[in-house]
């Protein structure tokens, strides 16, 4: 008999809690965006996102606020300028996707 043994940290999944933070249709691409472009302004990256209307844009840029992943500065102008930019753990996450990228590559060229 077999025995099956579940994820350590199936109760409180750091890897899931991370992907959550990463994972949809947009929040990389906003990363990504943000990563290449620096301090964007909302229709900086409204244009740099192609594809993304209005609605998922803030609200994408509302989550990765709230997971620590992106700044939102105000800017106290008239009228008001407000910038967002990727946070100091969000700049850590760089050589982390890189290596997928090079992972997906590898992968790729192994299968042709």
């Amino acid at each position: 008999m077999s025995q099956h043994h579940n994820c350590p940290c199936a109760a409180q999944c750091a890897l899931q809690s991370a992907l959550e933070s990463i994972g949809g249709k947009w929040k990389l691409p906003v990363l990504c965006s943000l990563s290449a472009n620096g301090a964007s302004r909302y229709n900086e990256l409204l244009h740099n996102v192609q594809g993304i209307s209005n609605t998922m844009l803030s609200q994408t840029l509302k989550e990765l606020e709230r997971d620590h992943l992106v700044l939102r500065q105000e800017y106290l102008e008239v009228p008001v300028r407000v910038e967002y930019e990727l946070s100091e753990q969000a700049k850590k996450l760089r050589p982390i996707l890189v290596r997928l990228i090079q992972w997906k590559m590898a992968a790729a060229s192994d299968a042709q």
